[in-house]
């Protein structure tokens, strides 16, 4: 096997881990982990227009995200509101269940992230950051982690 085919299936294996853990976590809150993810992207940088919410999320690059906004305020966790002058203008924004929901859902992210950096314990992390940016650059979705990034470090 290659390198770089063993680096591509190695982190094959961890998204898909990472994402059978995760929607485990999730699943007492009666969310996937990309509605999650909507949740999370509302609660950190909302209001945001359908298309500002699509340029920030990683679980669906290159789609539009309006089937998990369609779900999330059907549950009456995300609120869609129309300008008044111009009505194809919609802002997203949590209500007061999508605000509780996010703290839960940031306990759960939080629990995922506490157990990777256990398992990285001892092992130097910034070689191998570097390493997937350099990959992750070429792809839409890796631009959509580097503005995720940089609305932490703003």
């Amino acid at each position: 096997m290659k390198d770089a085919e063993e680096f591509r299936y190695l982190v094959l294996a961890i998204q898909r881990e990472g994402n059978r853990v995760l929607a485990a976590a999730l699943r007492p809150l009666d969310l996937t982990p990309a509605q999650a993810e909507v949740v999370s992207v509302l609660d950190e940088r909302g209001p945001l227009t359908l298309s500002g919410l699509g340029e920030l999320l990683v679980c669906e690059s290159g789609v539009n995200p309006s089937r998990l906004v369609d779900r999330l305020v059907t549950a009456g966790l995300v609120e869609r509101t129309i300008s008044t002058s111009d009505r194809r203008h919609v802002t997203l924004t949590l209500t007061a269940a999508g605000r509780q929901l996010a703290e839960r859902v940031r306990t759960v992210q939080d629990d995922l992230n506490d157990a990777i950096e256990d398992m990285l314990a001892g092992q130097p992390i910034t070689p191998t950051l570097t390493t997937l940016r350099t990959v992750a650059d070429h792809f839409p979705a890796g631009e959509k982690v580097r503005r995720r990034k940089e609305s932490f470090s703003a």
